[in-house]
């Protein structure tokens, strides 16, 4: 789908029925597919759905040096929800995916039913991927430095990280024969994972300051065995800073609580 500023955004869709609309907005190293695969089953009976690829990511397209922070990926996805006539719907997020819809909630709050945030990340902190992805986002010298390690290091390092984002629990099998990880990999999104590792310490001081006037109601879960955002100092801080805002542990869980959980996220998301 082209948008307004030249970009586009990628979009998987199902369903209908007498539910409210879904949205679902995947994370860092990941496609839309993380998302629909795991949720989308269960959703569309009664609900529309739609799963996006974040600007730069899948098979979307971003400006370079411009839709990196969560901001303006939201206000993008937004086009996106606008021209599929989309009716406030439930924004379901997962990890940089939950940060964006945040910011989307605080940012065009009519626009929203409700959020469901994943392990979040809401307040700035130094973060790995800024050093792993960082140096790409430098214009030139970037380009050329992810051409390189996308032949090199990250075949090596990629599968790696993948295996560790759902630690304690393994990658299903079934998600990993079915997930195109091709869409999650190569120069040009890795230089996007780059830029978004960099953005997110503006964006989040941005967030944090406004997180008292949200209007949306909001949900947050966190898996008690994250290794990649600390639930604690992230989605339990902020669901008391927001207005409303309810946060709950999955116990034994990690970072990709929403492949082991679907029923709980659904449940979440019909609440609102």
């Amino acid at each position: 789908m082209p948008l307004a500023d030249g970009g586009s955004i990628a979009c998987a869709e199902a369903g209908g029925g007498e539910g409210c609309d879904v949205v679902l907005i995947h994370g860092t190293l990941m496609a839309l597919e993380d998302m629909w695969l795991p949720l989308a089953p269960r959703l569309a009976g009664r609900h529309r759905v739609v799963a996006v690829d974040r600007p730069g990511h899948g098979l979307s397209v971003r400006r370079r040096l411009v839709d990196a922070s969560p901001w303006r990926q939201a206000a993008a996805i937004r086009e996106a929800m606008d021209r599929l006539g989309l009716r406030r719907p439930v924004v379901v997020g997962h990890s940089f995916g939950a940060t964006v819809a945040l910011c989307l909630a605080l940012s065009h709050p009519d626009a929203v039913r409700g959020v469901v945030a994943l392990a979040p990340l809401c307040f700035p902190e130094p973060r790995l991927e800024q050093a792993l992805f960082g140096p790409r986002a430098v214009p030139g010298l970037g380009d050329g430095l992810a051409t390189m390690l996308a032949g090199s290091l990250d075949r090596a390092m990629l599968p790696l990280l993948w295996r560790a984002i759902f630690l304690p629990q393994a990658v299903p099998p079934d998600f990993a024969a079915r997930f195109p990880w091709l869409h999650a990999s190569g120069p040009a999104r890795m230089i996007a994972e780059g830029e978004d590792a960099m953005s997110v310490w503006p964006a989040l001081a941005r967030a944090a300051a406004a997180y008292p006037t949200c209007r949306v109601p909001v949900r947050i879960l966190g898996g008690a065995a994250d290794i990649v955002v600390n639930n604690a100092l992230h989605g339990a801080l902020a669901a008391a800073m927001i207005p409303g805002a309810r946060f709950a542990w999955l116990r034994g869980t990690g970072h990709m609580l929403h492949h082991f959980h679907q029923d709980r996220v659904v449940a979440e998301a019909e609440a609102l």
